[in-house]
């Protein structure tokens, strides 16, 4: 795809927030991928733009959040809470309270429906916002450092404009939040990478959840084993995420980017570099679709800053990206042997489960 269009979604504001000095999740990931790409030179030309997010108005909100669950999470952030937010996930390990916590994910969930407008409007082929990705949030749960779901909501702004959605999550936790927002539907295909759901957070996104009603088939999860690298997770993707989205036929990708498949995630088991990164966007941007594209997880700050820097930079059509690759690692004889069975399983089992679906076998 030769991009046209191409606009990071970020401002001064987003660096105002944090969560929790003690929590994993850290907003400054998205200041220094600013300040990375920022200082390559790859934010500024005539294809090449940025755009300050803003907080997502309440009516686009409440397509995917009840209104009692975003009353409940806004008292809570300004001090106000007890046993109903905490039966919604308000006030956890995972999601504490903190003052920011409504406004930041309002900002967050913001930029990626901004980006889903720009994509619909023709202003933009590719939209990145850096701070989204928060694709655990339900409709009225806030759950894994998710308050709001800007993915969710990003897919059905597209998806109400008529528009045939492909949402694809590269995050090393399952897309819980969204899987379910579509999971009776066929507007939405949603296909989730991740680490085996018995061994990681939230513990869903088995290979037999595949949609129901309409939605059958188009709800696809493939879980993938500890120790999972480059070579292994690309067989996969080329062997059943390929073919999935030439049926499938989307006018629009919305990606989640999140980095904590990379090796050295502490968080997390899987040992990616990069450029599975680079070749996942590569295969994306084939297919000649506008894309919508956001962050996630990602907790070892380094490698998630060079991760998304290098995706903006394949976004932007950067020559520069080379520079931001990581080296290949090594794969020795006993991780081969642990992956690979298991990988082709994985292969035969979603073929089995969806492929007959769609026509394909």
């Amino acid at each position: 795809m030769t991009v046209a269009r191409a606009v990071f979604i970020h401002s001064a504001e987003m660096e105002s927030y944090r969560y929790p000095a003690e929590h994993p999740f850290n907003t400054i990931r998205a200041k220094k991928v600013r300040e990375t790409v920022g200082s390559m030179g790859v934010l500024s030309g005539p294809d090449r733009s940025e755009m300050a997010p803003k907080p997502v108005e309440g009516a686009v909100l409440k397509k995917f959040h009840s209104a009692r669950y975003l009353n409940t999470l806004k008292k809570a952030a300004e001090g106000q809470w007890g046993g109903e937010a905490l039966s919604m996930g308000i006030g956890t390990g995972d999601c504490p309270v903190f003052a920011d916590m409504y406004d930041y994910s309002a900002m967050a969930a913001g930029g990626s429906v901004i980006g889903a407008e720009m994509l619909l409007s023709g202003r933009a082929d590719v939209a990145f916002n850096p701070s989204g990705g928060l694709h655990h949030a339900g409709p009225e749960r806030a759950s894994g450092f998710c308050y709001m779901n800007d993915m969710a909501l990003a897919c059905i702004v597209l998806a109400e404009a008529g528009k045939k959605v492909l949402y694809l999550d590269v995050d090393v936790h399952h897309g819980d939040g969204v899987a379910y927002a579509f999971y009776e539907r066929n507007d939405v295909m949603t296909i989730s990478l991740h680490q085996d759901p018995r061994m990681l957070f939230p513990g869903t996104g088995f290979a037999n959840e595949i949609g129901s009603g309409e939605g059958r088939g188009y709800c696809v999860n493939v879980p993938l084993p500890i120790g999972t690298y480059d070579e292994a997770y690309m067989k996969v993707f080329e062997a059943v995420v390929l073919p999935l989205m030439t049926a499938f036929g989307p006018d629009v990708f919305v990606l989640q980017l999140g980095a904590d498949g990379l090796a050295g995630d502490p968080l997390a088991q899987l040992c990616l570099t990069n450029n599975t990164y680079g070749d996942v966007i590569g295969h994306v941007l084939s297919f000649d679709r506008p894309v919508l594209a956001a962050g996630g997880g990602g907790y070892d700050i380094e490698n998630t800053v060079r991760a998304w820097a290098f995706a903006w930079s394949l976004f932007a059509g950067a020559e520069e990206a080379g520079g931001l690759k990581d080296k290949s690692v090594a794969v020795s004889k006993h991780q081969q042997d642990a992956v690979e069975p298991v990988t082709e399983v994985v292969i035969k089992t979603v073929k089995a489960n969806i492929f007959g679906l769609h026509g394909l076998q």
